[in-house]
């Protein structure tokens, strides 16, 4: 038998693995079993549903914290306005500024310069507002902020500033409450930016800008009074910084019952003022010579001199008493004539 008949006898049917057979579905005999099986095909699709449901209302509440927190920080930022940081070159002192060049003097500006430095710049930021028309010139002017501004300026640092758009009054406003909540602003500043206010017709009246401000009508009155004193009477102190409220209605009184004589003296301590203090020169101006008294000499000290040479100081304090210094020493006859000179001089009045 040749190889081809032996094949034709094998049965390959045998050596191929059966293919599986796909388990029985049994489907319901009954219309109510098919009923059954389609509420049950029902069932787990909506079980499968709500469970999405589930997960995805997870998700959206933890968003909704989220949101919530993000609406709370921002509330908490409501009105900020952002700062920035400014060539200070860029910025000028307002038409209403109340700063006197003596503020940008003495121990307590330099002692805010130096943190100013030691901190790299202004910790609390300056208020700006832009200039109408600036021209290439500056770009801002100051609301509040004078002496930061003039650290930074002097030290060649920028300037941390927040710019606001505000009107006049606004500006006004906005500058007396923080310096007078900083409580570091002299009586005479306060009264010649409250002269200048009205002087400008930005308040009509002194009622109307004692109620926007929030001042007391009557320290309103006294801080424009002393802005309002003379400009002789005002440079007979070492700085217009050293007036005091508790000094008008003295300074007032006087003014108006011996005019030319209290503007006498002033001029008179202006050309000699020596090392009276401010306390002494107000009483000098209030303080009325006697009638007969003669010309009295301001307070201060005065020099008795020899072709340069000092040979005695005397010194008057505003009630007119005199101490007297001799620079050179004397000898027992010298000492003995100058007693003489002086028993003389006191007893013939």
């Amino acid at each position: 038998m040749g190889l081809r008949d032996k094949a034709s006898k094998i049965d390959f049917g045998s050596l191929v693995a059966p293919a599986p057979v796909a388990p029985e579905v049994k489907q319901p005999k009954t219309a109510p079993g098919a009923m059954m099986a389609f509420a049950n095909d029902q069932r787990s699709e909506l079980l499968r549903e709500n469970e999405l449901l589930r997960v995805r209302a997870g998700e959206a509440d933890a968003l909704r914290a989220k949101l919530d927190e993000a609406v709370e920080e921002i509330r908490e930022w409501d009105g900020a306005k952002p700062t920035r940081l400014m060539d200070p070159k860029q910025i000028v002192r307002s038409g209403f500024a109340n700063r006197h060049e003596a503020s940008f003097l003495g121990a307590d500006f330099a002692q805010l310069k130096r943190e100013v430095e030691e901190a790299g710049g202004n910790v609390q930021p300056i208020k700006v507002r832009a200039l109408a028309n600036p021209g290439d010139g500056p770009k801002y002017e100051i609301v509040f902020g004078h002496r930061r501004h003039e650290a930074c300026l002097q030290l060649g640092l920028p300037v941390l500033a927040v710019v606001d758009n505000l009107d006049d009054r606004a500006l006004f406003v906005e500058m007396d409450r923080e310096n007078r909540e900083r409580s570091d602003l002299s009586a005479w500043e306060q009264g010649v930016m409250y002269a200048r206010a009205l002087d400008t017709g930005l308040f009509p009246s002194a009622r109307q800008l004692s109620s926007a401000i929030g001042v007391d009508p009557s320290n309103l009155g006294k801080a424009i009074a002393l802005a309002r004193l003379p400009d002789v009477v005002v440079a007979a102190f070492a700085s217009p910084l050293d007036l005091q409220f508790r000094w008008v209605p003295a300074l007032n009184q006087a003014l108006e019952q011996d005019t030319e004589g209290v503007k006498a003296r002033a001029a008179g301590m202006a050309a000699n003022r020596g090392a009276l203090t401010s306390r002494q020169v107000f009483e000098a101006l209030v303080t009325k010579p006697k009638e007969g008294g003669g010309t009295v000499p301001p307070p201060g000290t005065h020099l008795i001199d020899d072709a340069g040479k000092a040979l005695a100081t005397v010194r008057f304090d505003a009630r007119g008493r005199a101490s007297i210094r001799v620079e050179t020493a004397l000898n027992a006859k010298k000492q003995q004539e100058l007693i003489r000179l002086l028993n003389h001089f006191l007893k013939d009045r």
